[in-house]
């Protein structure tokens, strides 16, 4: 029976344990004696001391302090709790309460008033991540069950994890978009394909654990065919158009998935006439339900266009900006949209990164009238040495081992998931505490409220951009009185994060005893660096799974033939595409034993979004490997000029690639080779015929794979370790 429940989901109530009081701890001798006549309610409070040196509190009247464990003794008794006391007695008694406390020093006191009596504030959208931008979730699909459900338990199932309201995926079109490509599902103009990458798997598990989560696709290249000779993909609008359409019908036909927003060009300029166009052939095709987000850039210049411009006031639902640093500007106000940091975070994902999460989450609301926020990105499942290494709300980089991490964003983000919904109010509240720090308060408008407040200091919240002004947040107690219909509130569940930035120990979504609210108010002894959620709903669950694997290097010795007549994926385990794309495929014609290969499949430059290389790349394995041997059967298709390279010790990747400096070797069709040390092409400074079936031994790292620029069709690969 110990066994059943392994790969079951554990939930963990927040729990309240004895702790040892500091030593000495002298007792008053009138022990026993009622101390405090009312620590809540009608308690009353008898101090006495175990041989464990803790002190203990029985109190009455059913009534238990705010930190401890209720037992009650048969049926109709009384309950009887236990609680911990810290500190000195003088003339009565001062304890730790069941919320973390800031001590006996004076504290800077505010109130705050929670009233719906006069309307609601704007309409909360979700919170999201992005997949994408680009290929971020690369090695997500590769990991083997249980630990792939396990992760997507973690980031979207409710009331479990992260529990996120949206994901935003990339529209792949086969360019480099930060950490590598993501396929398009039309690589040329007569070609259709709604199964290539794992944006559509996706959607669909996040869709299967929540069905009511939100989807938003946005574009961040295009394939070549829709410029037309031209890096820019607004010179013929009808054709971009279309081709987005085609991307959110067969999200419907092939997978079942609706597509609520669709965005327009990831941090690039705009186009009016485009976005009208598209906003017509949406509706052209029945998607009137697909709404328009605009521009996924700043919010200048598209709020003062839509200002000027009524017609594209008319079909922009939502203006979406990145990384606005918690401000928007008057101009985005006056368009009286929805106004949402459609990217931000960033972060690496430790403690500051955590704050910076909390941070931004109340903030974008409070300071800049932010009702949704989009992290970038959702999970960090690629290669950690690539542009912006683990910069997800958790860390699944090591399918070959099985090892993920749920990292400290996961628990933040459940502060706020958790406990609302997409079409709930913010409350018409200032937001700002104090003493620093702020909150944040909604409603369902059924009688249910969320209050989220963050404590997160300058120096533990600093997220990788915009700058951040310096400010100051000491600890405090704050005070809030709950007006209109949340007057006849009793009881706030209690769920509580803080982050040690010098242990690492940090406690991390822990629910403490409810809050009972007297007389319609309630106070907190807020310390820094802290996130509380306090909430009408019981529904909230700090959830979990087994551990899972330790972490492994990548393998030593790796091969892949790419024998698979139906694969779930259309690219290769592993393999991690930076500039083209890297296909399986059935090679029919061949009569040997090279009929399963992989191939590059794109031989025109996409419309870019980052600088990508002039040669088509795929990258695998591991940047520290310093000695290999590489065997590969390659077949160059392109007979005239095409060629190829495996090239190690590598440096960068990504956006970066362009500059990689390692060591590359090329292999021409006319029988030459060379070695240099960047992809730059300078002269061939050696001249040597080889067999284009080749094998070589080279004193290598990190394997490149590189078509240039013809299609590869076979690339059975072999790599040792240290020689």
């Amino acid at each position: 029976m110990a066994t059943a429940n392994f790969n079951m989901g554990v939930c963990r109530k927040g729990r309240t344990a004895f702790l040892p009081l500091p030593a000495p701890f002298p007792l008053p001798k009138w022990r026993g004696r009622a101390l405090m006549p009312r620590l809540s309610g009608d308690c009353q409070v008898v101090v006495s001391r175990d041989t464990q040196s803790r002190a203990v509190v029985s109190c009455c009247s059913g009534v238990s302090a705010l930190s401890g464990r209720c037992r009650r003794r048969g049926a109709g008794a009384m309950e009887q709790c236990v609680v911990l006391l810290w500190g000195w007695f003088l003339f009565g008694c001062s304890w730790g309460p069941g919320l973390p406390g800031v001590g006996a020093a004076a504290l800077s006191a505010a109130t705050y008033e929670l009233d719906d009596a006069y309307g609601l504030g704007r309409q909360f959208d979700g919170i999201g991540a992005v997949s994408g931008g680009g290929a971020t979730s690369r090695l997500l699909v590769n990991y083997q069950e249980p630990y792939r459900s396990q992760i997507l338990d973690y980031l979207f199932k409710p009331n479990f994890g992260a529990s996120l309201h949206i994901l935003k995926v990339e529209i792949g079109g086969d360019g480099q978009s930060t950490d590598g490509t993501e396929p398009s599902h039309m690589h040329y103009e007569n070609d259709e394909n709604y199964f290539r990458g794992y944006e559509w798997w996706l959607m669909k598990e996040a869709k299967k654990r929540n069905p009511k989560i939100k989807l938003i696709g946005l574009p961040w290249t295009f394939p070549a065919w829709i410029g037309k000779g031209e890096n820019w993909p607004y010179d013929y609008p009808d054709v971009t158009a279309y081709y987005i359409v085609s991307w959110i019908l067969g999200a419907k036909h092939y997978h079942d998935l609706d597509i609520d927003y669709v965005g327009i060009w990831n941090e690039r300029a705009f186009n009016s006439k485009y976005i009208k166009l598209l906003r017509y052939t949406l509706d052209k095709h029945g998607l009137q339900q697909v709404r328009i987000i605009a521009s996924d850039r700043l919010w200048e210049p598209i709020s003062f266009v839509l200002l000027l411009d009524s017609e594209l006031h008319g079909v922009v639902d939502a203006i979406g900006a990145h990384y606005p640093g918690t401000k928007t500007v008057p101009n985005a106000l006056l368009t009286k949209k929805k106004l949402w940091s459609s990217e931000d975070y960033s972060t690496f994902n430790d403690e500051v990164g955590a704050g910076c999460w909390a941070r931004i989450l109340n903030q974008n609301y409070v300071n800049g009238n932010m009702t949704s926020t989009i992290a970038w990105n959702l999970v960090a499942s690629y290669y950690e040495e690539l542009p912006f290494g683990r910069c997800g709300l958790m860390t699944a980089q090591e399918p070959w081992s099985g090892h993920y991490k749920v990292e400290a964003p996961i628990w933040i983000t459940a502060h706020t998931t958790q406990f609302t919904q997409p079409g709930w109010s913010y409350l018409q509240v200032d937001g700002h505490l104090e003493g620093g720090g702020s909150f944040v308060a909604l409603t369902d408008g059924l009688g249910n409220l969320t209050v989220i407040i963050e404590t997160m200091t300058y120096n533990h919240s600093q997220c990788i951009r915009p700058p951040l002004p310096h400010f100051t947040v000491m600890p405090q107690r704050a005070t809030f009185y709950l007006k209109g219909s949340f007057y006849m509130v009793k009881t706030l569940q209690v769920w509580h994060s803080r982050l040690d930035f010098e242990s690492g120990s940090s406690n991390l979504f822990q629910q403490l005893h409810p809050v009972k609210v007297w007389k319609g108010s309630f106070s907190l002894d807020l310390n820094v660096d802290e996130v509380y959620t306090l909430t009408t709903l019981k529904t909230g669950q700090k959830c979990g799974y087994p551990e899972p694997p330790p972490p492994q290097p990548f393998p030593s010795n790796y091969k892949d033939d790419f024998n698979i007549r139906n694969p779930p994926f259309s690219e290769a385990p592993n393999f991690a595409d930076q500039t083209g794309v890297f296909e399986y495929f059935i090679n029919a014609s061949d009569p040997g034993d090279h009929v399963f290969t992989l191939r590059q499949v794109v031989v025109q430059r996409p419309i870019t979004w980052a600088s990508d290389a002039d040669q088509t790349i795929s990258l695998i394995g591991n940047f520290k490997w310093v000695n290999i041997t590489v065997t590969c059967d390659i077949y160059i298709e392109k007979q005239r000029d095409g060629g190829v390279f495996v090239a190690g010790r590598v440096d960068n990747g990504g956006i970066y690639v362009r500059r990689t400096k390692g060591v590359f070797f090329w292999v021409f069709s006319d029988g030459t080779y060379r070695v240099t040390g960047d992809l730059g092409l300078p002269s061939r400074c050696q001249s040597h015929l080889i067999f284009v079936k080749l094998k070589f031994l080279l004193e290598l790292s990190n394997i490149m794979w590189q078509l240039r620029p013809s299609k590869l069709k076979k690339v059975p690969i072999h790599k040792q370790g240290d020689l």
